[in-house]
């Protein structure tokens, strides 16, 4: 099935380029693939999410919305070598007065997990969202039971700054929603070639542990 979503060179657009993955917009016809992540339990159990099924229905009139907002950027993350489409990053509530935004991000292939791919493609957001639509500070959530996520956002350049705690709860356990931002500045200070991917923050082993 993957094999029908890989597409040449030239037929897919790319925004952004890293160095494992890239970034490109979202795309119609991969609605059945954006269908499937959100359908499967699995990766969206450290999302945001009620745990039910999302219909075809829903998922077009999200595409749609999402697609015409201009206070939310989405971007579609393929392998960069295969071209293969592995999930999806974006901005969400971006407010350029104050250069505020919230970052999300779900890797919906199973196999890529573990690889360094949300990593990187959170750093390609990041470079984004300060160079070129000159925001400040990026905000995230996410809960103290997804360690593998901190680390990759401690690694990608975030801080932790809060948790509320016990605020979500999964099954019959509890965990705290905890929260995270990163500023212009500390990433830009790291990185100011306009191509490069920020160094993770020498401070990152020190950070705060999950929990």
């Amino acid at each position: 099935m993957m094999s029908d979503f890989t597409q040449s060179a030239d037929r897919v657009m790319l925004n952004l380029v890293g160095e494992q993955v890239a970034l490109g917009p979202l795309r119609r016809d991969l609605l059945p693939l954006y269908l499937k992540w959100i359908n499967d339990f699995e990766v969206t159990r450290t999302l945001d999410l009620s745990p039910r099924p999302w219909t075809w229905e829903a998922e077009q009139e999200w595409f749609d919305r999402a697609s015409r907002d201009d206070h939310d950027v989405h971007f579609t993350i393929y392998e960069r070598d295969s071209l293969r489409p592995i999930g999806s990053t974006g901005l969400r509530h971006i407010d350029p007065v104050h250069g505020t935004a919230e970052f999300g991000i779900m890797i919906g292939e199973r196999d890529c997990w573990g690889r360094g791919y949300g990593t990187e493609a959170t750093r390609l957001v990041l470079g984004y969202a300060f160079r070129t639509l000159g925001l400040h500070n990026i905000m995230l959530r996410v809960f103290s039971g997804n360690e593998r996520a901190i680390r990759a956002y401690l690694r990608a350049g975030f801080r932790i700054i809060g948790r509320r705690r016990e605020a979500r709860r999964q099954g019959a356990a509890r965990q705290d929603v905890v929260y995270m931002d990163c500023l212009s500045t500390e990433l830009l200070a790291r990185s100011p070639e306009p191509g490069g991917l920020p160094a993770p923050p020498p401070e990152a082993g020190r950070q705060e542990p999950a929990t």
